[in-house]
């Protein structure tokens, strides 16, 4: 199991505008520069990502790029089901069915779409609650910690 550039990247981007102030935009070549992502994947993503509704386009000489919605009320579950979709979904087995019309295995007895139900479970409920200020509170934190140890080793502490 891995995730996409495409499910990476819109996070990224997304992470990236909600660091400031509500209705503050940003440009597509200030994300690309801030997350040294080429200005046309950034462009597709935030495409993607307006589509969607986690962002908006702002016109204008200050205009840019917006989330649509406050961090605490995007879930980085919703953004990855949109960009790249659910790691399992019960229709995959419809989608793969070998050489026949019909998959072998019945589904009460079919131990590989189980272990996929399962992992799925796994996934909805680490994700569940996780929202995009969850992330970028985590991150900030990370930083403080290293911030905190350089600090220390130039001190000699």
């Amino acid at each position: 199991m891995k995730l996409s550039a495409q499910e990476e990247y819109g996070l990224r981007c997304l992470l990236q505008l909600s660091r400031h102030e509500p209705g503050i935009s940003l440009t597509i070549p200030e994300i690309s520069q801030a997350e040294g992502i080429t200005t046309h994947n950034v462009a597709k993503m935030l495409r993607r990502l307006r589509c969607e509704g986690f962002v908006e386009s702002v016109r204008g000489q200050h205009g840019g790029y917006a989330l649509a919605r406050p961090p605490h009320a995007i879930r980085v579950a919703e953004v990855l089901d949109a960009l790249g979709g659910r790691l399992y979904d019960p229709a995959f087995c419809d989608n793969h069915t070998g050489g026949e019309a019909n998959c072998a295995h019945s589904a009460a007895a079919c131990s590989v779409r189980a272990l996929w139900d399962r992992l799925q479970r796994a996934v909805d409920q680490a994700l569940g609650p996780l929202t995009l200020a969850d992330l970028q509170a985590q991150g900030l934190t990370a930083e403080q910690r290293t911030e905190s140890r350089v600090r220390l080793r130039i001190e000699g502490i």
